[in-house]
């Protein structure tokens, strides 16, 4: 399962999501896309499996995520 987190400004809500899905026992990768740099290194150190910056990297972790 392919899963992609999408947050902007400071990434806390992301950064949340990432880490309750982990301590939950979540093991599959998680893509974090931020709109900023800080946004997708706070996801990053929650626990994010790869992480990107930007638009581009929005649509295209789209198309093959399962769950947004």
């Amino acid at each position: 399962m392919n899963i992609v987190v999408i947050d902007g400004q400071s990434g806390r809500m992301g950064q949340l999501f990432i880490e309750k899905a982990r301590a939950a026992g979540i093991a599959e990768p998680i893509t974090a896309i931020g709109t900023n740099a800080l946004a997708t290194a706070a996801m990053l150190k929650a626990g994010a499996t790869q992480g990107a910056t930007g638009e581009n990297p929005v649509l295209v972790a789209c198309r093959s995520a399962d769950i947004i």
